[in-house]
């Protein structure tokens, strides 16, 4: 009996020890830096559900004890459990996919949005309203998720289902159209481009390792773009001459770097991408936007990829400009399309100083995820447009 109770003193010992070992090494690591325990956080502010959630998250971003094993736990659930964690989901074949896309995609919309800017139609539309009143046409490109494009990737059970286009997706392309706002239907077009591929030879639109679309993808469609613009008539073809030049570039997708595990990154290969950069035929310069330019376009990481990432002067904007022979005007914003690229627009009037044209590009998981939602946001007139 005496035994008994002293193995479960050791037991129970062992379990406090265990327990109590994180947060000993955080405070003496603290307090060895001249730091006050973060521990005492908790009795500096009034015990709400906000403000205990908050410091619990703040714990567990600084713990020493933390940071030293969470990658090597993350590196084996992803080599044994296929799971990545809360940002990306593992699918076939080495292609990585970006959750909030996923659930998007999985997960239907019940009732009504929870409040006007949860909505995109009144933000579009009133943009549209705002653009015309200053005889400036708006073009609405909304690209399509990776999910989307190639749901073989994702799951077995969708390898025959071509280009999926979600409900919410369909309800806001209709609604479009019903209001008259013009815009770009990438799924078709990216339906039609997958179509010219071959099962030996299938045309991959999107990264492997990326969130967004390879440098096909973004020429495929800003190729699309630019015929839509031209057809329209506001717009007339330009006499900028430009060429493209192949540069081969290797990188890790930001999925990869998402997870942020050494050991995952090493595990993989960088994936090798064939890009056509635009330049100038006769001076062999890259591609640059100019403020004057009749075109403004606006945008997110979409516009960014391959544009100002490297190798440069290769992404969707540069390739509009070749197609449409004139440079373009930009604001991009990474993950700002839905609400944030409007508010700098708005905060820049002279920007909109003899436009004829605006490109607004967003990701469709931006429909129900954009950042600050779909709020309406007035433009100001510049004291020059006045």
């Amino acid at each position: 009996m005496r035994m008994d109770r002293r193995a479960y003193i050791i037991v129970a010992a062992v379990f406090l020890a265990v327990i109590m070992a994180p947060a000993l090494i955080q405070t003496v690591s603290e307090l060895r830096h001249g730091e006050q325990p973060r521990a005492l956080d908790i009795f500096l502010q009034p015990p709400t559900a906000r403000n205990l959630h908050a410091y619990e998250q703040s714990l567990e971003e600084t713990s020493l004890v933390v940071k030293q094993l969470r990658p090597g736990m993350q590196y084996l659930q992803w080599r044994f459990l296929a799971d990545a964690g809360e940002k990306v989901v593992v699918g076939r074949h080495g292609w990585l996919f970006y959750r909030p896309s996923v659930r998007y995609v999985i997960e239907r919309q019940t009732g009504a949005p929870e409040s006007d800017s949860a909505d995109p139609l009144p933000a579009i539309r009133s943009f549209r309203d705002q653009l015309q009143a200053r005889r400036i046409r708006l073009l609405v490109v909304p690209v399509p998720n990776k999910e989307c494009v190639h749901p073989g990737m994702l799951s077995k059970r969708a390898e025959d289902a071509g280009v999926v286009v979600c409900e919410q997706t369909r309800r806001l392309l209709d609604q479009l159209e019903q209001c008259g706002i013009e815009h770009v239907d990438l799924f078709e077009v990216f339906r039609r481009a997958k179509q010219e591929g071959s099962r030996s030879d299938p045309r991959r639109l999107y990264l492997a390792q990326d969130s967004h679309w390879s440098p096909e993808g973004a020429r495929v469609a800003a190729g699309a773009v630019a015929r839509r613009v031209l057809d329209g008539g506001t717009v007339k073809r330009g006499d900028h001459a430009y060429v493209e030049r192949s540069v081969t570039v290797r990188r890790h997708g930001d999925l990869v770097e998402m997870l942020q595990v050494q050991q995952i990154e090493r595990a993989l290969e960088p994936e090798s991408l064939a890009c056509l950069q635009v330049v100038q035929s006769d001076t062999r310069t890259p591609y640059r936007d100019a403020p004057e330019s009749e075109i403004l376009i606006l945008g997110d990481s979409f516009l960014r990829i391959y544009e100002q990432d490297e190798p440069g002067a290769a992404g969707f904007i540069a390739h509009v400009a070749r197609e449409l022979g004139q440079p373009l005007t930009s604001i991009v914003n990474d993950g700002g399309a839905s609400t944030l690229v409007r508010q700098e627009l708005a905060r820049r009037p002279t920007l909109l100083m003899n436009k004829r044209l605006v490109i607004w590009e967003f990701a469709e998981r931006d429909i129900r995820y954009g950042t600050e939602g779909w709020q309406i946001v007035p433009l100001a007139r510049s004291r020059a447009a006045r």
